[in-house]
């Protein structure tokens, strides 16, 4: 009687600008043993020019770029999973990459508005200008009860995070 395979881990680590999304994911992809993937790369050129601009993307301008990351979750999820970094503001959002990819669970990171308007300012030739910061958390919807993930808060230094969240997983995902 052979054991089945457990499923490839799926995880977005969610969360607003500067929150640590693309470094958590990384280091959380390498800890999995599985791909790294930031959603920012996903963005139609359109997208990327507006937010360049200082100028929210709306709910038309994110559904075409959900679609992506959904597909792309559902790839990896066949192919050996993922860890990908990815805002998912809102629960309808969660909700497409979960009708992309059922399997997929959410690292909701979150910290002050101290903190990431801080870690926002000091970065360098990121196209997501410091002032989308107030839009994003006015956005966000954190995870409820019925949605499969956790949170992380990011106060501390990124390995830390990482380990806190890799832990979830293992358990959970």
């Amino acid at each position: 009687m052979t054991t089945p395979t457990p499923a490839a881990p799926v995880v977005v680590v969610m969360g607003v600008s500067a929150v640590g999304k693309s470094t958590v994911a990384g280091l959380l992809a390498d800890r999995l043993g599985v791909d790294c993937t930031d959603a920012d790369d996903l963005h139609p050129a359109a997208n990327v020019a507006k937010m360049s601009a200082g100028i929210a993307l709306d709910d038309h301008d994110r559904l075409p770029w959900l679609d992506a990351v959904g597909a792309r979750l559902a790839q990896s999820g066949a192919e050996g999973g993922v860890a990908l970094a990815c805002s998912a503001l809102k629960r309808a959002y969660r909700d497409r990459l979960r009708d992309a990819c059922p399997q997929v669970v959410f690292v909701h990171l979150t910290g002050s508005r101290e903190l990431l308007a801080a870690r926002a300012a000091a970065r360098v030739a990121h196209f997501m200008p410091p002032a989308l910061l107030d839009s994003q958390l006015a956005a966000l919807e954190p995870l409820e009860d019925d949605e499969r993930g956790t949170v992380v808060d990011v106060a501390g230094d990124p390995s830390s995070i990482a380990t806190r969240a890799e832990e979830w997983v293992r358990a959970h995902g």
